[in-house]
């Protein structure tokens, strides 16, 4: 967490980044920290999730091609 303030990589909550640290799984956060959205609001936070799940499926892309690259 960048910030030490709880608020994981990008101040969305634990359990939102890409599951490597120690808030991912141990019943706290529970995976992806949707649990406490309104259910009128859920489409929107499943909007923003999805969003957030592409550019972290870029970072791996990406270092994945970098890795790849210097074998």
């Amino acid at each position: 967490m960048p910030n030490l303030d709880q608020t994981g990589p990008r101040g969305q909550g634990a359990g939102t980044g890409r599951r490597m640290g120690g808030c991912f799984g141990g019943g706290q956060g529970r995976g992806r920290g949707r649990r406490f959205v309104s259910p009128k609001n859920e489409l929107g936070a499943l909007e923003e999730e999805e969003k957030a799940l592409e550019k972290d499926l870029e970072i791996i892309r990406e270092e994945k091609s970098a890795l790849e690259a210097q074998k």
